[in-house]
C-alpha cells in the first residue's frame, strides 16, 4: 500500500465559514504517534521549567542555640551542646535542598521533532482547526471570543500564528482558556494540554517546513 503524502483538511475564515481545503504533510500531521518520544518531551519541558529554588536551613543558619541547653553532667539527660542540633525539633536540616539543584535534562533534536509530529498528528485527527488568516480588527478581547465562537471552539485552545503582533496579543491575553504561541515556539505540552489547536495557514506551512 502506498504511503499517504498529504492529509486533506478544511480551511475556515474567522467567521467560521469554509473557504477552501488544504493538504497537510502526512509526515508531520499524519504519522503514527510515538508515545515514548512524547513522554520524553513532556518530561524535558516540565523538568527544565522547575525553578529549583527550594532551600532548607542547615545547623549554622538556624537562629538561636548559642547557649548550652544544660550542663554536661549531672542532669540524667543526654549531652546537648545546642538546641539547633538536627536531632532537635526546630533544629537545622541535614542533607536538605540547598537552593542550587539542577533538574535540567535534554532531548535530541530528532526525537523532539518526532514528538512534535506525533502530537500534531493526534490533533489532526480530532482537534485541529485551520484558519486562512488570523487578523483582528481591533485590540479587544471580544474580537478573539467572536472568532472562537464562530469556529465552535469552546474549551481550552491553543492559537498558533506566524507572528504575534500587538493586536493579537491584546485580543488573546485576557482569555484564561486560550494560549497564543508562534509557529516556532510550539511545544508538546501545549499541544496535549488543550482540546483544540487553531492554526493559521501561514503557521501550518512554517511548522511543516521546520519538522519535515
Amino acid at each position: 500500500m502506498a504511503e499517504k503524502k498529504s492529509v486533506s483538511v478544511k480551511v475556515y475564515n474567522m467567521a467560521g465559514e469554509e473557504v477552501s481545503k488544504m493538504n497537510l504533510s502526512a509526515s508531520v500531521f499524519g504519522i503514527e504517534p510515538h508515545k515514548q518520544a512524547m513522554f520524553d518531551a513532556v518530561q524535558v519541558e516540565q523538568s527544565n521549567a522547575r525553578q529549583a529554588t527550594a532551600k532548607t536551613l542547615v545547623r549554622h543558619e538556624v537562629s538561636g542555640g548559642g547557649k548550652k541547653p544544660w550542663r554536661q553532667k549531672g542532669t540524667g539527660r543526654a549531652r546537648a551542646g545546642s538546641s539547633r542540633s538536627p536531632i532537635w525539633v526546630g533544629g537545622g536540616t541535614v542533607f536538605g535542598p540547598v537552593g542550587n539543584q539542577n533538574y535540567k535534562i535534554s532531548q535530541n533534536k530528532k526525537e523532539h521533532k518526532l514528538a512534535l509530529r506525533s502530537a500534531l498528528s493526534i490533533k489532526a485527527k480530532d482537534g485541529l482547526v485551520i484558519v486562512d488568516d488570523i487578523k483582528f480588527a481591533a485590540k479587544k478581547t471580544k474580537e478573539c471570543v467572536k472568532m472562537l465562537d464562530a469556529l465552535k471552539v469552546g474549551a481550552k485552545a491553543l492559537i498558533v500564528v506566524s507572528e504575534i503582533d500587538e493586536t493579537i496579543f491584546a485580543c488573546t491575553r485576557n482569555i484564561g482558556y486560550v494560549k497564543t504561541v508562534t509557529s516556532d515556539n510550539v511545544s508538546v505540552v501545549d499541544l496535549m494540554n488543550v482540546d483544540t489547536v487553531v492554526m493559521s495557514q501561514a503557521s501550518v506551512k512554517a511548522v511543516e517546513e521546520a519538522l519535515k
